[in-house]
């Protein structure tokens, strides 16, 4: 394989190394994406360290020769949860090594991959409502506690996408949150006394929960990703603190100003 066709086959495994670990995907996961491309095209020496924010891969068409190396190393600014994505690069390496595609075709592939739209906003926004009120119910609370964290939720899903979108960072997104949550929370307990403003609140949060921070954090820990596993875990605290303190500046103020008083 010549020099050319070296580098674009290492270009194509940072690419799909870069969609899986921006849409969700475990460090580990993405390393072993990553080294079995470049190895199912015969490289002698293929190396990938992954954190959640960088990419670094070196291949070696000759072995010994050290001028023969090259080394990318890819920069990645923003992540979400899309595990339609992860799950279609996954299909796609295996597709990738275990038949003859060419790195264009392969290019292409995940361009398109790269390309799949989430589900609609509003899709989001109705069954992640959906979802909290259930949790609501979990934790004790009754119909009327359902209705209001379901609608608290669509609110907030529609509220932080918004956030989000005008480049507002993690933390001032998910504080943000956590206050409109809360303020709706009390405005519906003063709608109907049966209203539990703690339930209605503990479930509208759950939109905004890490929950795979965190079980990435415990994957990568577990795999032995130990920088990988200490980041995504900063990560999931860091967003759990900025949701309590948005929940806890509403609600100590409204029990300065009220008394605090709940149903």
């Amino acid at each position: 394989m010549n020099e050319v066709n070296q580098k674009k086959l290492l270009v194509m495994a940072l690419f799909a190394g870069e969609i899986m670990l921006k849409n969700g995907a475990e460090t580990y996961r993405v390393e072993d994406t990553i080294i079995r491309i470049c190895k199912s095209r015969n490289f002698p020496f293929v190396e990938a360290y992954v954190t959640p924010t960088g990419i670094f891969i070196s291949v070696d068409q000759e072995g010994e020769d050290i001028n023969e190396m090259i080394t990318y190393v890819k920069r990645i600014q923003g992540r979400s949860i899309n595990l339609n994505k992860v799950a279609e690069v996954n299909a796609f390496s295996r597709r990738f090594v275990e038949g003859d595609l060419s790195v264009e075709e392969g290019m292409t592939q995940l361009k398109d991959i790269d390309q799949l739209a989430p589900y609609s906003l509003l899709m989001q926004a109705l069954f992640g409502g959906i979802a909290s009120a259930f949790a609501t119910l979990l934790f004790g609370g009754n119909y009327l506690d359902f209705s209001a964290a379901l609608l608290t939720s669509i609110i907030l899903t529609f509220s932080i996408k918004r956030i989000a979108s005008n480049g507002f960072n993690l933390f001032l997104t998910n504080m943000t949150g956590g206050f409109i949550a809360a303020f709706l929370s009390i405005l519906f307990s003063y709608a109907h006394p049966n209203i539990h403003v703690d339930t209605v609140i503990i479930g509208a949060i759950m939109v905004m929960v890490p929950g795979v921070a965190i079980t990435n954090a415990v994957r990568d820990s577990i795999s032995g990703d130990l920088v990988s596993g200490l980041a995504r875990g900063a990560e999931a605290l860091l967003i759990a603190t900025s949701i309590a303190f948005g929940v806890g500046f509403v609600l100590k103020t409204w029990i300065y100003i009220t008394g605090g008083r709940l149903y």
